[in-house]
């Protein structure tokens, strides 16, 4: 099979070249992940027309190897990587004007470059390795599946093992203990779990309120699979549904299937924003739905695309994002139901298998 850095990188060469610099210093992790396949918590990368050089420290002096190869030329600086890097531009050819991940680096670290990496001129780049990121190839999507199918059965377990009386914070810690029983390597971001009212706080962090019977039991959480995220919500009842919400879930389930089923790529992500908005507004309930459709995950949980009203971009094909419509009201509560879907060339694909019914627990 061929490796699929190489193509990512001529791509990124390409990209540089296009944005007349003759190469470019990665300080992204994710980035310098997607590129060469490090997961290190320190690390540069210099990417020029002729050379890959990756620098991190003695911690990272075996990991670096085993997973980078000969890909690049490594460098161990037991000191600081920045003055490895200084040290290691005279051996970097043809570099005149280079670019920086302006979004990644602190402003005290870009003053390091202008003052001690000041043989060449610095300029600031955007998104030249986030555009790259945003198409997945196949076993990116199949990675991220396998992301998505951890994180199902540890929901199933968790939700078998649910019950009022349980305080938020326990349902997060039976969550998050089945999540690793499942194989998830960590957790893409804090897991959200949120009951009765406060189900209306769309990120609430949980904490010591027992959940009662009636309440809705908001859950966004995701699992990590070689890097890659999964991110899904699920709204359900401990006990019975009234009938209201019964009426408010229904509506959030078919803003999502409607969405998820209408999105396409090549689509803008106000168009595809506005599928889920539009089902929700005809039904009297556009002011609760406060928060953009959803957004691209990967190796990050949160990236690019977007899918919000003020997202015009195309959405590639093969991008994967979330659909994720949600109703909330301020003193009683919320829903959001969120899938995790394939933008492909015959249309959209959900990766999530987990029920979309109002489930009654406990």
């Amino acid at each position: 099979m061929p490796d699929p850095r190489a193509g990512r990188v001529a791509a990124l060469r390409e990209a540089v070249q296009h944005a007349h610099l003759d190469g470019v210093l990665l300080t992204s992790l994710p980035n310098i992940r997607y590129l060469t396949g490090f997961s290190g918590s320190s690390a540069l990368v210099m990417i020029t027309t002729r050379d890959i050089l990756l620098i991190t420290d003695f911690r990272y002096a075996t990991q670096v190897r085993n997973e980078v190869g000969d890909f690049a030329r490594i460098i161990i600086d037991a000191q600081s990587i920045w003055s490895a890097l200084f040290r290691a531009q005279p051996d970097l050819a043809g570099v005149e004007i280079a670019g920086f991940e302006s979004a990644h680096l602190l402003h005290r670290d870009v003053e390091r470059l202008l003052s001690s990496g000041n043989r060449w001129q610095w300029r600031a780049t955007t998104d030249l390795v986030e555009g790259l990121r945003e198409r997945k190839d196949a076993d990116e999507v199949a990675t991220i599946a396998a992301a998505v199918e951890v994180a199902e059965r540890a929901l199933g377990r968790t939700l078998e093992a649910v019950r009022a009386g349980m305080t938020e914070l326990q349902v997060a810690g039976l969550l998050e203990r089945a999540l690793r029983d499942a194989g998830s390597r960590g957790f893409p971001f804090e897991t959200i779990v949120a009951s009765g009212p406060r189900a209306a706080l769309p990120h609430a962090r949980p904490d010591d309120r027992a959940v009662q019977r009636g309440d809705f039991l908001l859950i966004d959480f995701g699992a990590i699979v070689d890097g890659y995220c999964s991110d899904i919500t699920r709204t359900v009842v401990v006990g019975r549904a009234s009938d209201e919400q019964r009426a408010i879930h229904a509506i959030v389930r078919g803003a999502n299937e409607a969405a998820s089923s209408g999105v396409r790529a090549g689509m803008r992500g106000q168009d595809a924003d506005a599928i889920a908005r539009r089902y929700i507004e005809e039904r009297g309930q556009g002011d609760a739905f406060g928060h953009g459709l959803g957004h691209g995950i990967g190796l990050e949980v949160h990236e690019a695309p977007r899918l919000a009203r003020t997202a015009d971009g195309a959405l590639p094909i093969d991008s994967v994002v979330t659909i994720e419509p949600g109703i909330y009201r301020e003193g009683w509560g919320g829903v959001r139901v969120e899938d995790d879907v394939v933008l492909g060339a015959d249309g959209p694909r959900r990766l999530t298998t987990f029920s979309h019914d109002l489930l009654e627990i406990g």
